[in-house]
């Protein structure tokens, strides 16, 4: 099922995630709906928190959905590790339209839970560094528009409140 993607400034966004404690059937059904959403929108990521769920899950594919074996699911992720740094162009399903360079560590180490509750740590360079950081940072109520510059930040907010009088947001 395709759910409803929040868009800023919902207060839900910047709502630092629960800790998931029970691996269910439920939360498998919300994965697959999580990632039935992300490539309905063309994305590489999505946060619980962008379907409007205040939970510490989050699906990741950099290959929208073209190679199954890349899906991951993270639930309470965490990074433990960072290594260098990055500075390239994201974007964020929850600020269509807005897309702007932002500086992420270049390697990350992410410890998380599967569908089943197992721990696991995994690394990441590049974009799936990214995407981690991007994907986390949501599931602790912080947003990409807070990274950027604070002329940038201006801009694209001022950019987000004429699309949100202009048209359907």
């Amino acid at each position: 099922m395709i759910l409803k993607i929040v868009k800023y400034p919902d207060p839900v966004l910047q709502q630092p995630g629960e800790p998931v404690t029970e691996f269910n059937g439920e939360l498998k059904k919300f994965a697959d709906d999580m990632f039935e959403t992300m490539y309905a929108s063309q994305g590489i990521g999505l946060a619980a928190q962008q379907v409007g769920v205040a939970k510490r899950v989050t699906v990741i594919d950099l290959s929208g959905g073209k190679e199954p074996e890349k899906k991951l699911v993270l639930v309470n992720p965490e990074i433990i590790f960072r290594e260098g740094r990055q500075y390239e162009e994201e974007g964020c399903l929850s600020f269509p339209e807005i897309r702007e360079k932002v500086v992420r560590a270049q390697k990350v180490r992410v410890r998380a839970q599967d569908l089943n509750g197992k721990w696991f740590e995994m690394d990441g360079e590049e974009l799936l560094s990214r995407a981690f950081q991007h994907e986390i940072d949501h599931l602790d109520g912080m947003l990409f528009i807070f990274r950027m510059s604070a002329l940038k930040r201006d801009l694209n907010q001022r950019k987000l409140r004429k699309m949100q009088r202009e048209g359907p947001w």
